[in-house]
């Protein structure tokens, strides 16, 4: 199990970018894994009580080790994330901006905050304002990248060998200055080269592996299902009716039957106040919804009215044909008079015609969503303004300017 442990470690590091050593402690690593399946909404309670040292679970830890593999690709993505660089990439979206599946409902078992860990929006404030500026010193440093790039790709315009290419990466242009490099190059292709083969290898067990979790969870369910049977027995058998060890025994019985008694008419009791309150609470929410259904008649037909504005303003960019989106890692590919540079991005360096899309593209695709996000934001300011003139109608004493 202590094994597994590091197993996980290792690989969900891998998954978030960041850097593990062996050197950690136990504790921390097993801390980890648990803090990053929990946010990827692993919810089996059995994992989260395994002890810190590492000393048992190994089969939860199996049971994980599946979950990821079947719910985040996990091969796929350490492949990707390990995969050698010889081109320029840039990262290009034109899908829609709803979730992943796998990201869907993964803070639906987050634990609930009391009164007590609500922090000052001041603070608040604060960090909203430092991720501001870290977003504009990130955007500064593409920018950066972006201009780097560019003289690069156009100095060395017409040197490749690919007529559809015909210029350099940063990763060959480093090769051509330091020529002594390519040795550590080929070290990383073989090494991926070995990876691929063996998720190839994989891919071809994997059937078999998914046969044996299946008998795993049958036998979990089977000790599951043996385990409440006892459960349900021990309870059924109860005290003993009679114990001639122990002469104080008849009286003890006797006092907590009374008990059992007493208990089961208060829950009857309760149960009837229960139902009593639930009907009064009933008629007293009626009542009110009635109320409550006069005086924001208006409200909703105004939110109705605004909804229907903003489906309307976006029915011309859904009514329009789709076209295949894009989304991943593309090759950046210096746009010239050249006729063999006039590809844009490409996914590909062969010399056939490849699937590709321009700069103008994404921009404009970039500057659609920009228009609806900014529709949206409107809609819920108003909406956010309108709820707190509300509720400062209903405070005496407080006047409140808006800004």
């Amino acid at each position: 199990s202590l094994d597994f442990w590091r197993l996980l470690y290792a690989l969900l590091k891998q998954i978030h970018g960041g850097k593990w050593t062996e050197s950690d402690a136990v504790d921390n690593q097993i801390r980890f894994v648990k803090s990053a399946l929990w946010y990827h909404g692993y919810g089996r309670p059995e994992l989260y009580q395994l002890p810190s040292d590492g000393s048992a679970g190994s089969r939860e830890l199996l049971l994980a080790f599946s979950w990821l593999l079947h719910r985040l690709s996990l091969l796929e993505q350490l492949l990707a994330r390990n995969r050698v660089k010889t081109g320029d990439e840039t990262s290009v979206c034109m899908c829609e901006d709803d979730l992943p599946n796998s990201q869907k409902g993964t803070t639906e078992i987050a634990p609930e905050y009391g009164l007590e860990d609500r922090v000052d929006v001041r603070y608040l404030q604060w960090l909203n304002g430092r991720l501001r500026f870290q977003w504009r010193s990130l955007h500064a440093q593409h920018q950066e990248q972006c201009k780097l790039l560019h003289k690069i790709h156009l100095f060395t315009s017409g040197s490749h060998m690919d007529q559809i290419l015909g210029h350099f990466s940063v990763t060959e242009t480093d090769l051509v200055r330091q020529p002594e490099n390519y040795k550590q190059l080929l070290q990383l292709l073989e090494s991926e080269t070995m990876q691929l083969e063996a998720f190839l290898e994989w891919k071809q067990l994997e059937p078999v592996y998914w046969q044996w979790m299946e008998a795993v969870l049958d036998n979990m369910a089977e000790e599951g299902n043996m385990s409440e049977s006892q459960d349900a027995h021990v309870e059924k058998s109860g005290l003993p009716k009679e114990n001639l060890c122990c002469p104080w025994a008849d009286s003890l019985t006797g006092q907590i039957g009374r008990l059992s008694r007493d208990l089961m008419t208060l829950r009857d009791q309760l149960h009837k106040l229960i139902t009593h309150r639930k009907a009064v609470w009933c008629e007293k929410v009626k009542t009110r919804e009635e109320e409550l259904q006069k005086e924001w008649f208006s409200v909703t037909a105004r939110k109705i009215q605004e909804s229907v504005e903003l489906k309307l303003l976006d029915l011309a960019y859904l009514c329009a044909p789709k076209q295949q989106k894009k989304h991943g890692l593309c090759r950046l590919v210096f746009r010239s008079k050249h006729p063999a540079s006039q590809m844009g991005f490409g996914r590909s360096v062969s010399k056939d015609p490849v699937s590709a899309v321009s700069a103008t593209d994404v921009i404009r695709e970039l500057q659609m969503r920009e228009a609806s996000l900014e529709r949206e934001l409107k809609q819920l300011q108003e909406e956010c303004r309108r709820r707190l003139d509300e509720i400062a109608e209903g405070l005496d004493g407080v006047i409140c300017i808006s800004p």
